[in-house]
């Protein structure tokens, strides 16, 4: 695996829109070099997997796990394993809820889903090959990192997607579609769902970078603020917005009876719950100052999605 070239951390003089997108080509890159090609054997597999991972998407995970490793000192260059990693993790769990026997999606980032171009077997054993080689990629990336800063990011990693995050709030997403949930089961679903992994890529970012674990703790407590919102606003999306500029089917939450903050709270109230934390994320950082500028702006992106 090719090293990623040293880059400069953000300079605050260029547009934020640009920040995201020279990370996002940055991680790209990482991305293509760390995963087998086309045809490299079996080469099914190899295709459906680099078929979901480079459909698109913004690289938020990755972008914040390099954010936090910059926040607290750390060199951007050596969280690159961290961030391809959360990605991969990210990008498996999207193949999977997409599946027939979970959300059923046909269209996911603008272009058919796994399941409807490679068939369901293949979709589910290119997230299990995403999801196994994330963990290679944390563990043996070319970085400097030092083995107990990987360990250490690795049992969060692992955390965050398991049963004790990611996967066990699909579960609890999948049972309230038959036994509805009020307030706290819904807060639940979404601060493990969809935000374990959020929070985890913003402590593991903290880790990388050689943070103390006072910067650890707020950052990992910014992450949580922010994972939650992230999850409101898509709640709304999924009111407003459209299947065009969404990438994926909208209004499916609705036809699937789950409840979502603007179902059981209102729209704005959901968007002030949103902005609540949001606010309370940007507290977490202050102490960072400038170092914490990209972490704030991504946070205030956030609320202004559209997609």
């Amino acid at each position: 695996m090719k090293s990623v070239v040293s880059r400069q951390s953000r300079d605050t003089s260029i547009p934020f829109d640009d920040y995201l997108a020279e990370r996002a080509a940055l991680i790209e890159s990482f991305l293509d070099e760390c995963v087998p090609g086309e045809n490299t054997p079996p080469a099914t597999i190899s295709r459906a997997v680099r078929y979901s991972l480079f459909a698109g998407g913004k690289r938020m995970r990755p972008i914040l796990v390099l954010a936090c490793s910059e926040a607290v000192s750390g060199r951007m260059e050596d969280a690159f394993p961290a961030a391809a990693a959360f990605e991969m993790i990210h990008t498996y769990s999207l193949v999977h809820d997409d599946l027939p026997a979970m959300d059923d999606d046909s269209l996911r980032r603008g272009k058919p889903t796994s399941h409807v171009v490679f068939g369901d077997a293949i979709a589910i054993l290119a997230g299990d090959a995403l999801q196994t080689h994330a963990f290679r990629v944390l563990a043996e990336g070319d970085s400097p990192v030092d083995s107990e800063k990987r360990l250490r990011a690795v049992a969060r990693l692992a955390a965050a997607a398991g049963a004790s995050g990611m996967v066990g709030g699909q579960v609890a997403d999948l049972e309230a579609e038959r036994t509805p949930s009020d307030a706290a089961g819904l807060e639940f679903i979404h601060r493990h769902k969809t935000g374990a992994l959020i929070r985890a890529a913003a402590e593991v970012g903290a880790i990388i970078g050689g943070g103390s674990e006072d910067d650890i703790a707020r950052l990992t407590l910014y992450g949580e603020h922010i994972g939650l919102a992230f999850q409101i606003i898509d709640d709304i999306l999924d009111v407003t917005g459209t299947t065009t500029t969404l990438g994926k089917s909208a209004g499916k939450d609705a036809r699937a009876g789950k409840a979502t903050y603007p179902q059981m709270h209102g729209i704005d109230n959901a968007r002030e719950k949103a902005q609540e934390l949001v606010a309370k994320a940007l507290d977490a950082i202050a102490p960072f100052g400038e170092r914490a500028e990209p972490l704030a702006e991504l946070a205030k992106l956030f609320l202004r999605r559209t997609s």
